[in-house]
C-alpha cells in the first residue's frame, strides 16, 4: 500500500492510501484517528485488512493537496556521509570520513510536504540539497538484531535532508543546521515494506531545475538499513512512525559552491516510491 495524507477544500488533512491514480479516503477505518498516520502504524497491523479493502471516498491525486505522509513522528534521525561517492567528496574538501556510524536530529519541527516550499532563511546563504531515501518504523523496538531488523520497517519515502551549510558547521553537532522550519519535506506517501523487496537496490536520483545533480544506487550505502537500525536500537528504543534518513549521495552544492536561490526548483524520486518537489522561498 502506498499510505498518504490528504486534503481538499482547504480541509485539514486526512489518511487515505494511492491506488492507481485515485487517493481513497481511510477516514472511515480510523474514524478517531485525527488524521495522524503516527497513529495508523501504531496499529497497522491488526488494520492492514480493513485498510487493504476499505471502500472510502475516491478522489483523482491531481484533485488533492497532499500533506508529509506522517507529521508527528517522535523522531526524526538521519546518518551523515553515509554514501562512498559522497564521503569521498567530503574528503576532498578537508572532512574525514566518520569511524563509525555518524547520527544527527532533524527536529520534527522541520517537516514539510512534499509539494511545500522551502523556506531560505534570512540567518543563512548556505542552503544546500541533499536526495535521501527514509524510512519509517512500524514496530516499537529495542535491541534489535540486523537480521530481524527490515522487520521492524512500515515502509519507505523520499527525503530531502535540506541542511544550512553554514549553520551545520558553526556548532558541535550538526542539528541547528539540520533543523530549521520546513527543511525536512518528505513523501509523498509511504510506500509500505511488502512493496519494496530490496532498498538497497533502489535509484535514487536529484534535479536542481531540472538539471540532474544527484543520481545513485542504494546499494552504495556505506552502513545498510539493517546496521542503522541495530546501531540506533542499542542507544534509543525506536517507536512507530520515527523517521529515518539513510544518507545522500555526491555532488551535494556544497561541493561546487552551489547554495539555493528564491525560485530553485528542487525535484528528488526514487524508484517506486514517487518524488517530491519543493519551490525554495526567501523568508
Amino acid at each position: 500500500m502506498k499510505l498518504l495524507r490528504f486534503s481538499t477544500d482547504g480541509q485539514a488533512p486526512r489518511l487515505g492510501k494511492l491506488v492507481g491514480d485515485q487517493v481513497i479516503d481511510l477516514s472511515a477505518a480510523m474514524p478517531d484517528s485525527g488524521g495522524s498516520m503516527r497513529r495508523l502504524l501504531q496499529q497497522l497491523p491488526q488494520l492492514r485488512g480493513t485498510l487493504e479493502t476499505v471502500d472510502g471516498a475516491a478522489y483523482p491525486l491531481s484533485q488533492v493537496r497532499l500533506a508529509a505522509p506522517i507529521d508527528d513522528p517522535q523522531k526524526f534521525l538521519a546518518i551523515g556521509m553515509n554514501y562512498n561517492a559522497h564521503a569521498e567528496e567530503a574528503e576532498k574538501g578537508g572532512i574525514p570520513r566518520p569511524k563509525s556510524q555518524s547520527w544527527f536530529n532533524k527536529q520534527v519541527s522541520c517537516i514539510a510536504g512534499p509539494y511545500d516550499d522551502i523556506v531560505i532563511p534570512k540567518a543563512s546563504d548556505q542552503v544546500d540539497y541533499e536526495a535521501e531515501l527514509g524510512y519509517v518504523i512500524g514496530t516499537r523496538c529495542r535491541h534489535v538484531a540486523p537480521e530481524q531488523a527490515l522487520s521492524v520497517i512500515a515502509g519507505y519515502l523520499v527525503c530531502n535532508d535540506v541542511s544550512a551549510r553554514d549553520w551545520q558547521f558553526r556548532s558541535p553537532t550538526f542539528t541547528l543546521g539540520k533543523s530549521f522550519d520546513t527543511h525536512g519535506p518528505i513523501g509523498p506517501w509511504i510506500t509500505t515494506s511488502d512493496e519494496v523487496a530490496d532498498p538497497h537496490a533502489l535509484e535514487l536520483w536529484l534535479t536542481l531545475n531540472g538539471e540532474e545533480r544527484q543520481r545513485t544506487l542504494t546499494g552504495d550505502m556505506i552502513y545498510g538499513i539493517a546496521e542503522q537500525i541495530a546501531y540506533l536500537s542499542t542507544v534509543m528504543t525506536l517507536e512507530p512512525g520515527d523517521v529515518i534518513a539513510t544518507g545522500t549521495p555526491a555532488n551535494v552544492g556544497i561541493a561546487t559552491g552551489t547554495f539555493m536561490k528564491p525560485g530553485d526548483v528542487v525535484r528528488v524520486e526514487a524508484t517506486g516510491l514517487g518524488a517530491i518537489e519543493n519551490r525554495f522561498v526567501a523568508e
